[in-house]
């Protein structure tokens, strides 16, 4: 590959969900710690990609379901001039889209797209921030250990005054984050298993519970409604980023949110089950996995528990 200029203008186009676009931060953090004044860019789903935006990685987000984008995945199709002229404007591409047959690939390169690389969304052996990461090797780059986000003081200032507004949030010393829900069923820990470790955490003095969700998590809401628990539901994620960075812990299961809490840094408890924590683990140094014989149901109670009371120990 040609070298690129001092400030190069860098694009990187990453669709997926929220736990796919966090554990490329490494990669991008590689680029961004790599040209540190370059102007790099983020084509993707912009309530995703905003945890970039302006917070450290990304000078500018575009969205990319963009009409004009479908025709780059036609053959020889007549592209839109004002998006080839956008594309072509980087001296550098990075794409993580699904491109089997090389058509959006050949279509970039008829826009004029000079240097490109590809990278396979879709890890199969090694753990998915090291498979991301890889295609950094060509230019000589080596990604971080694992993902960072950054809130900026806006964010924060959202997290103070919604901690203020929930006074009982505010004046307990252990603020404890829960997600019970995920973007499938099957990642799912039954609620009536997480209504007990929410009893055995309020008989805990000090201790409180902030539920996290949004819009695929309402039936589990709903079945822990009677513990009436203050809620962060339906959040930007810059925002619920800056909350969870509050916490002095968290626990979900193998979903975009977990990877969010454990890459703010706060101590993170995963729940996995048919999902391979050895590929799609969150990381961190303050990161544990628990993980259920096949099924999540097999999970027990009080080995979830018993991690949790060992990780406020720890605080």
């Amino acid at each position: 590959m040609l070298p690129l200029p001092d400030n190069p203008r860098i694009l990187v186009i990453r669709g997926g969900a929220i736990g796919d676009f966090i554990l490329t931060l490494p990669a991008i953090g590689a680029l961004r710690q790599r040209w540190p004044s370059a102007h790099l860019e983020i084509l993707g789903y912009p309530r995703i990609a905003a945890l970039a935006d302006g917070r450290y990685y990304a000078d500018a987000i575009r969205s990319i379901d963009a009409g004009p984008m479908a025709r780059f995945f036609v053959p020889e199709a007549d592209l839109d001039p004002s998006l080839s002229d956008y594309f072509a404007s980087f001296d550098l591409v990075l794409s993580y889209l699904y491109d089997p047959d090389d058509i959006f690939s050949a279509n970039l390169g008829r826009a004029g797209v000079t240097r490109l690389l590809r990278a396979s969304a879709k890890p199969d052996r090694e753990h998915a921030a090291t498979h991301f990461a890889r295609p950094l090797a060509e230019l000589g780059l080596h990604a971080g250990p694992h993902p960072r986000i950054f809130p900026n003081p806006a964010d924060r200032a959202f997290a103070e005054q919604f901690l203020t507004l929930n006074s009982s949030l505010s004046t307990l010393h252990s603020l404890v984050a829960i997600h019970p829900g995920s973007g499938g069923e099957h990642k799912v820990w039954p609620a009536d298993r997480w209504a007990a470790v929410i009893r055995a955490l309020r008989e805990q003095a000090g201790s409180n519970i902030l539920l996290i969700g949004g819009e695929a998590d309402d039936t589990v809401r709903r079945a822990l409604a009677p513990f009436n628990l203050p809620t962060a539901w339906n959040l930007p994620l810059p925002q619920l980023a800056a909350i969870l960075e509050r916490c002095a812990l968290f626990a979900g299961h193998d979903s975009g949110i977990t990877h969010l809490a454990a890459a703010v840094g706060v101590p993170t408890l995963a729940l996995f089950g048919p999902t391979s924590p050895n590929i799609w683990s969150p990381l961190g140094p303050r990161v544990r996995v628990v993980t259920a014989a096949g099924a999540m149901n097999a999970l027990p109670v009080e080995t979830v528990h018993a991690a949790l009371q060992e990780m406020l120990r720890g605080q």
